[in-house]
């Protein structure tokens, strides 16, 4: 975030921000990219797991000219920014977190100090990940009665926190919990499911 907000602020101030502007994210990665995207008039395009998904977007991009990719990102803190590649560059990566280390050091500031900044003025999310291994064909079958299991009933609450929504992305569908209400994702089948959490 500390990179996308970077780029985005630096190229509007520079006046060196495409036209139709675009941030691309999977859809595990930290909603912390919708307010920055916003704030700085870029649209966010969120995709599947997995960096191939960014890579097809800038194809996309390329040959439909809908918009100009700015940078992408995931949750596994890969991240690009250009497109003369169509995958994670760690080199780059490493080589702008230094450039916001030295922008945010000339102000006398560290990175943590323009990390709580943009949580000050973004907001403050709250991350994790927990994972369960189930091996063999046992381990699919399993898989598959707990994911046909959520589907069926689905949950009102995770972690103490009330569903708002639910996203399946096998049915391509988004669901409000509050409405009813059932729109698309819009993107490819996949057997995911996200959950919206107060």
């Amino acid at each position: 975030m500390l990179i996308a907000e970077y780029i985005l602020r630096e190229r509007r101030k520079m006046n060196t921000m495409p036209q139709n502007p675009a941030l691309v994210e999977t859809i595990v990665t930290t909603d912390m990219a919708k307010p920055i995207a916003a704030e700085y008039h870029t649209d966010l395009i969120e995709v599947l797991t997995g960096f191939k998904y960014i890579g097809e977007q800038i194809r996309r991009f390329e040959q439909d000219h809908s918009h100009h990719f700015v940078f992408g990102l995931e949750e596994s803190y890969g991240c690009l920014a250009g497109t003369y590649a169509r995958d994670k560059d760690a080199c780059v990566a490493v080589m702008l977190l230094c450039e916001c280390a030295a922008f945010s050091k000339a102000r006398g500031k560290t990175l943590w100090d323009a990390m709580k900044d943009m949580y000050r003025k973004y907001g403050y999310y709250l991350e994790g990940m927990s994972f369960v291994t189930l091996k063999g064909r046992e381990g699919a079958g399993e898989i598959r009665r707990r994911m046909d299991k959520m589907r069926q009933s689905p949950v009102l609450f995770l972690g103490g926190n009330e569903v708002l929504a639910v996203r399946d992305y096998a049915a391509g569908t988004r669901k409000d919990m509050k409405t009813g209400e059932v729109s698309s994702t819009h993107l490819p089948k996949s057997d995911v499911l996200y959950y919206e959490l107060s």
